[in-house]
C-alpha cells in the first residue's frame, strides 16, 4: 500500500507515543520501507525502542533521522480538538506531534519510497535512524544507535533530521548547527539560623549572590560567524524553609550555557569554579553535558537542500544555528554533514499543535528533490 504524506500523517498522530511509548510508529514507518527494499533493524535500549532502516550498502549513505516520541499533550479539555485524533480544518492538521515531528516523518517516507520507485538504481544508499526518546532523557536512543554503528564502522555522511526548523513558511530556514548545551546544578552551603542572630548563621544566598552576578555579567567569548556569543542563564533558585525568621542553610541554583564553537565545556567549568571559588563560597556543583555545538558548512549536503528549497518552495533559504538542541548533536561528531528541516514550528509542544496541510506536502517534494539532488 503507498501512502499519502496526509494519510500517513494523520495514521501517526493516532498512536499515542509519548515519551518512551513509540506505540507501533515504528513498524508503522517499517512496514512501508520494508516493500521499498530496506532492511529493518529494531534496536531497544532499556525502555527506548529505536529503528535502523537502510536500502542499499554502498557509499555514500544519506540518512534520515527523527523521533516518533512526543510530549505529553497537556489538559485535553483545552485543546479544541482530541490531541490524539488528527483533525483537519481549515488547511490545517491538528493533533500533538503534527509538527514536531510526526508530519516530517510521513514526508520523509513518502518521498524516500517515491525516490526509491522513481530511481531504482540511485548511487549510495539511504537509511533512517528513527528514535522514541528525544523528547525524554535522551540516553537510551539515537547516542545508543551511533554508539552500535560506530562499533561497526558504519558511517553516514549526509543527515536530514526532520526537526520543525521552519518559521514563517516550509523551507524558510534550515539548522545547519546547534549550540552546545551545559548545566550546572549548585548547591552553597550556609549555616540555618535565626534572622534576628545572623552572626550565628551563616546565609548562602548573601553568600552566592555576588558571584551569581559575576557569572551573569562574564563575557564568555564573541561567538562566530555561525554562532552568537556563548550565553549564561539561571533557570531556577530554590532555598529557605518557607518562613520569615529563618536564615536558610543552602541555596540551590541551576543554570544553564549554550556554548558556540568557540568556547569548550571544559573552559567554561573551569571559569565557572575560579568564580565561585574567589568568592570564597562553600559549595558542590554537579554538571550536565547535553552535547557539543556543531556546525556544517557549504557543501554537498546544505548545496542540495538549498536548490531544493529553491525548485520546490520558490524561495531562498537562511541557514540559522538559533534555538535548542537535537538529535543531531549525537550525528554530527562521527563526522556526518548535518542539517536540520521541517514544518513551521510555531505551535510545537503548544496545546492545538498543528501543521499546514499544503506545506507538508511541500516538505514531502523537498525532501525527495533532495534525495534526486544527491543520489539520482
Amino acid at each position: 500500500m503507498s501512502w499519502d504524506v496526509i494519510s500517513l500523517t494523520k495514521e501517526l498522530i493516532n498512536r499515542p507515543s509519548v515519551t518512551p511509548e513509540d506505540a507501533g510508529c515504528q513498524k508503522l514507518m517499517a512496514d512501508i520501507l520494508t516493500p521499498a527494499g530496506f532492511n529493518i533493524e529494531t534496536m531497544i535500549f532499556e525502555d527506548t525502542t529505536n529503528m535502523w532502516a537502510r536500502n542499499g550498502n554502498a557509499l555514500p549513505l544519506f540518512c534520515f533521522a527523527g523521533h516518533t516520541d512526543v510530549v505529553p499533550s497537556g489538559p485535553e479539555k483545552q485543546w479544541d480538538t482530541p490531541p490524539f485524533v488528527a483533525t483537519e480544518k481549515d488547511g490545517m492538521l491538528y493533533g500533538r506531534g503534527a509538527a514536531d515531528m510526526k508530519g516530517s516523518l510521513a514526508a520523509m517516507c513518502v518521498a524516500t519510497e517515491r525516490f526509491v520507485k522513481d530511481y531504482p538504481n540511485h548511487k549510495g544508499s539511504i537509511a533512517f535512524l528513527i528514535t522514541s526518546d528525544e523528547e525524554g532523557p535522551f540516553i537510551n536512543g539515537t547516542t545508543r544507535v551511533i554508539d552500535t554503528l560506530e562499533a561497526r564502522n558504519e558511517k553516514i555522511d549526509w543527515c536530514v533530521v526532520g526537526e520543525p526548523s521552519s518559521t514563517k513558511t516550509t523551507g524558510d530556514i534550515v539548522k545547519n548547527g546547534r549550540r552546545g548545551s551545559l548545566t550546572g546544578d549548585l548547591i552553597v552551603k550556609g549555616i540555618q539560623g535565626h534572622v534576628a542572630y545572623p552572626h550565628l548563621a551563616k546565609n548562602p544566598i548573601h553568600m552566592v549572590a555576588p558571584a551569581l552576578d559575576e557569572l551573569a555579567t562574564t563575557h564568555w567569548d564573541n561567538g562566530n560567524e555561525y554562532f552568537p556569543p556563548t550565553s549564561f542563564q539561571v533557570s531556577n533558585i530554590h532555598s529557605g524553609t518557607g518562613a520569615g525568621n529563618v536564615i536558610p542553610g543552602t541555596a540551590e541554583i541551576c543554570f544553564n550555557f549554550r556554548f558556540s564553537t568557540e568556547t569548550t565545556d571544559q573552559q567554561l567549568i573551569q571559569r565557572v569554579n575560579d568564580i565561585l571559588d574567589k568568592h570564597g563560597i562553600d559549595y558542590d556543583i554537579h554538571w550536565t553535558f547535553n552535547g557539543q555545538p556543531f556546525i556544517t558548512e557549504q557543501g554537498d549536503l546544505v548545496t542540495a537542500t538549498q536548490s531544493a528549497i529553491r525548485d520546490v518552495c520558490g524561495i531562498e533559504t537562511e541557514l540559522s544555528t538559533s534555538g535548542g538542541t537535537s538529535d543531531g548533536r549525537f550525528i554530527a561528531p562521527t563526522g556526518a554533514q548535518v542539517i536540520e528541516l521541517g514544518p513551521e514550528n510555531a505551535t510545537i509542544h503548544k496545546i492545538n499543535e498543528c501543521v499546514s496541510i499544503k506545506n507538508l506536502q511541500l516538505l514531502t517534494d523537498v525532501y525527495y528533490k533532495m534525495l534526486v539532488n544527491l543520489l539520482a
